[in-house]
């Protein structure tokens, strides 16, 4: 019979924890987009609590272990573990829908507090509280390691979600499966606590938790704390700032922002796992060089707007800053007597680098504009980190080795310097070349007037980060010309001509362009759930304004709208939402298509815009269509009208004769499918499978 090993039951249950506290990241995160119509921004407000959470829970670890007897500890933490099992499984109740359009951040947080709080908050928790009672009880000296470890499980986590478990199970089965593995985890917990109430003793005073030979567990002085708390922030406000500006203003990439969050976590475990994979000799000067490139690139260069470049580049300078803030945090970490305030610091960092660019930076920055202030401030803590000590052996004492002294500091306030004003130049850039700017929780809006040879192909255009959302010539002459998207041989132009085009709903207003088509006595009703780009849309461009049609606006979600609106009786129900990088699937599901039948016309038309650069979404349309047995038909334009776009939309009707008005069906083209998909509903989806 093999002996108990209690670091096998400390290890087991560090991992669990872990593992299970970021993979319900994703699950409760696709289970609310929907809600919230699919933005990116939720992602960030979800990180955001995320953090704070963490930040709590590492709070909590440190108070009772300082505070509280080793009998009280293991009582009070058992009895927390008992009472968040109650509160399984983990699904997010539907009364938490929005119904408004304010700004949903406090509603996202309330709902999260509500579905995962205490679950997740004690799985915060387990890993600086049971390092402590490893130390406790002597079971191992090399206690940082498990740090390491719990950020391994963490990156298993994160890729098996989107891999493994998304593409295999459905929401519901998730979340149960989810809450089963917690119960085993809550158990495994309390098998750890039981084992260090018999084998606590308390901390030697000459211990240290590195992995050189023991030293004296010295005490952290003010600047420890704040270099901590400083260290741990920028790596947090570099991995928001990163995946922002990648996603956003790169390339619209779904799940692009797996990649940042995945070279974020490789660091914590080499830099905890030992000493041995940090070197400042190798890192720092790389790690400046990097630094220089990403502020050059922001400001719309070479660099900065090709895809092949941009993406590398961010990604490697993320990996290597966070080698140096992460490694530095490695050479300062305390002994056991200081270990649950270290990683209370590391939290609180985190929590406030996350708060500064996903809260903070939205409601203060006109632009993108959070990480070339990042890049400065990374340089200018460098200039701290790098400030010489009397003891030159930083890995015994906590000080950090300096041995480029003085000149050190001064390289990192030259680079500061330079990356400022390339910060400087972004935003001259952006404030010379924009006539508008905007932002709010779902992104930066630009409108801006791009001038051509011809002064009659002047025109002036929307984007939101990289995605261009339509464009209107400025010659009084050609203003009422259908635009980007939306030409007469599109899709969409098709769609209005086959039918009465009397009534046409439209999801997703862009510039109001498919406004030109209406006639005298039509009403065009569009769905938009950014405030900002109706407002840009009204103050820049004419489209709906000098429309023949009645224009109606429905603020919010569009499904939530529609939902709670009776039907419509739409001749056309134009589905504009797919462009982006998060791509919110709750509209394009059986269960939307069910509600866009409730409210068109019975020889209506519903026309999927799906024109995507990395996703090929008409064979989803298609087996929707299919399962339902509507008639359907992929229309490819590739126009060579003034001021037009290639476009992909998909048309649905409910009578097949309806698609062969206006040459629709004559000019379709047939849809290859997808091998193993299936109709795609608000419980299962994968956007792996339509990946180009």
């Amino acid at each position: 019979m093999r002996r108990f090993s209690p670091k096998l039951l400390f290890a087991g249950t560090i991992f669990s924890s872990s593992f299970l506290l970021f993979l319900v990241q994703p699950l409760i995160a696709k289970q609310i987009l929907p809600w919230f119509g699919g933005s990116a921004a939720v992602w960030s407000v979800c990180m955001v609590f995320f953090q704070v959470t963490l930040l709590g829970g590492y709070a909590y670890a440190d108070w009772i272990s300082r505070h509280l007897s080793a009998r009280r500890q293991v009582q009070v933490h058992v009895l927390l573990l008992a009472l968040s099992l109650t509160l399984l499984p983990i699904l997010a109740s539907p009364h938490w829908k929005p119904t408004g359009e304010a700004d949903p951040t406090l509603w996202i947080l309330g709902l999260l507090v509500a579905t995962i709080g205490p679950p997740y908050f004690l799985l915060s928790t387990t890993g600086p509280l049971l390092q402590s009672w490893i130390a406790r009880s002597q079971i191992g000296t090399h206690v940082y390691r498990y740090f390491s470890l719990s950020n391994l499980a963490s990156l298993l986590a994160l890729m098996s979600y989107p891999f493994l478990i998304e593409p295999h199970a459905r929401l519901a089965t998730q979340a149960y499966a989810w809450s089963g593995v917690y119960v085993l985890f809550a158990l495994s917990c309390t098998g750890s606590a039981w084992y260090f109430l018999r084998h606590t003793h308390s901390l030697p005073p000459a211990t240290h938790a590195h992995s050189h030979a023991p030293e004296s567990d010295w005490d952290p002085s003010p600047r420890d704390y704040l270099l901590w708390l400083g260290l741990s922030a920028m790596g947090s406000w570099l991995l928001l700032a990163i995946t922002n500006h990648i996603t956003q203003n790169v390339a619209a990439i779904p799940f692009l922002w797996l990649l940042p969050l995945s070279l974020y976590l490789l660091t914590f475990v080499l830099c905890f796992e030992s000493d041995r994979w940090y070197r400042r000799a190798f890192f720092l000067p790389v790690a400046a060089l990097l630094l220089l490139l990403c502020a050059d690139g922001l400001q719309d260069s070479a660099i900065g707007v090709n895809i092949k470049v941009a993406i590398p580049l961010y990604a490697l300078g993320l990996f290597f800053f966070c080698m140096v803030l992460h490694g530095e945090l490695a050479r300062l970490r305390p002994g056991p007597r200081s270990l649950t305030r270290f990683y209370l610091m590391l939290s609180l960092g985190g929590a406030l680098g996350g708060i500064a660019v996903a809260l903070i930076a939205p409601r203060i920055l006109p632009g993108y504009y959070e990480l070339g202030i990042g890049l400065v401030l990374a340089a200018l803590l460098l200039m701290f980190v790098l400030r010489p000590t009397q003891n030159g052996d930083g890995a015994a004492t906590g000080k950090a080795k300096t041995p480029t002294g003085l000149m050190a500091r001064g390289a990192a306030g030259v680079l500061a310097g330079l990356c400022g004003y390339f910060l400087y130049v972004q935003v001259t850039d952006d404030l010379s070349g924009t006539r508008r700017i905007a932002r709010n929780f779902y992104g930066t809006l630009q409108s801006v007037d791009a001038h051509r040879q011809d002064p009659r192909d002047d025109v002036r255009q929307l984007y939101h980060g990289s995605i261009k959302h339509g464009e209107q010539f400025l010659a009084p002459d050609r203003r009422r010309l259908p635009t980007t998207y939306y030409g007469p041989t599109s899709g969409i132009g098709r769609a209005i001509a086959a039918t009465s085009g009397a009534k046409v709903g439209l999801i997703g207003l862009g510039t109001g362009t498919l406004a030109v088509y209406g006639r005298p006595g039509d009403v065009y009703r569009f769905y938009e759930i950014n405030p900002q780009v109706l407002e840009l849309a009204r103050a820049e461009f004419s489209f709906m304004d000098e429309s023949q049609a009645r224009i109606e606006t429905a603020l919010g979600d569009a499904r939530l709208s529609l939902e709670q609106e009776s039907p419509q009786g739409f001749d056309v129900l134009a589905v504009d939402a797919f462009s982006g990088d998060s791509v919110p699937v709750h509209l394009i599901t059986s269960e939307a298509m069910d509600l866009y039948l409730r409210h068109l016309k019975a020889d209506g038309i519903i026309a999927f815009h799906l024109t995507n650069r990395f996703l090929w979404m008409p064979p989803v349309v298609q087996e929707i269509a299919r399962v339902k047995g509507l008639a359907a038909a992929l229309i490819r334009d590739d126009p060579d009208g003034p001021g037009q776009r290639r476009t992909d939309w998909m048309l649905v009707a409910r009578d097949p004769s309806v698609l062969e008005r206006a040459g629709i069906l004559q000019a379709s083209t047939p849809v290859t499918p997808i091998p193993g998909l299936n109709a795609w509903t608000d419980d299962f989806n994968n956007l792996f499978q339509i990946l180009k």
